[in-house]
């Protein structure tokens, strides 16, 4: 995951926030226990694969899509959060 998430702040990482996108619904994760929940997980923490495109309600992988407006997501704080909180 950690490498798919650089490679898209890479290619994609000043497209997703003209397009709406933020850190929550890109990196987020549970606030107690991380990307385990992934009910609350990010686009980018739930999966390995490398991001092919951006839109402005979806990220594409090369074999599915990730939606931004599921009904009923709440998405968790971004993963750097939640490992600072665990460092604390």
């Amino acid at each position: 995951m950690r490498t798919s998430a650089l490679a898209f702040l890479a290619r994609h990482g000043a497209e997703a926030p003209r397009l709406g996108w933020t850190a929550e619904p890109l990196f987020g994760g549970h606030p107690e226990h991380g990307v385990l929940r992934v009910v609350y997980a990010g686009t980018l923490m739930v999966n390995d694969r490398p991001a092919i495109a951006v839109e402005p309600n979806r990220i594409v992988f090369d074999r599915f899509c990730v939606d931004r407006t599921k009904p009923g997501q709440t998405w968790g704080p971004p993963v750097w959060e939640f490992a600072a909180k665990r460092r604390g």
